[in-house]
């Protein structure tokens, strides 16, 4: 892997580790998926393909923390499947955590498109430079 590879590699692991979270509550929301299935959904996006070892300690956090709940099934004579769904907690953190990450979004976005070398206000802030700092 030459270096270039290697930076957006490491990129994408503090990326994932930052967003994961959301991004599997997001893939729950409005759906009952069973573990295999949801680490199938995950991995159909670039930036979201984890392995088992990942997401299964991260659902069972979710499940102690309130935010999914589980339920074993069974379907004719195949395995029993373990299926996730979204607590009414977890509804709600994800609310929280997609104004956040929107947030953060719209910040990144601002700051890309208002490169240097000028001063740079936050988006939405008056100039705090009054006349005599001028």
């Amino acid at each position: 892997m030459d270096s270039k590879d290697d930076l957006e590699a490491k990129w994408d692991v503090q990326l994932r580790k930052g967003s994961l979270e959301l991004g599997v509550l997001a893939a729950l929301k409005g759906r009952r998926l069973f573990g295999l299935e949801l680490l199938g959904l995950l991995r159909g996006f670039e930036t979201m393909a984890i392995t088992e070892g990942t997401l299964y300690p991260l659902m069972d956090r979710l499940k102690r923390d309130g935010v999914v709940e589980a339920s074993w099934e069974q379907q004719g004579d195949a395995k029993p499947r373990k299926y996730y769904r979204l607590t009414t907690q977890g509804e709600l953190k994800l609310a929280n955590f997609t104004q956040r990450w929107r947030q953060s979004v719209a910040d990144i976005e601002h700051l890309l498109r208002h490169p240097g070398p000028g001063p740079l206000m936050p988006k939405g802030k008056p100039n705090e430079r009054t006349r005599s700092d001028q």
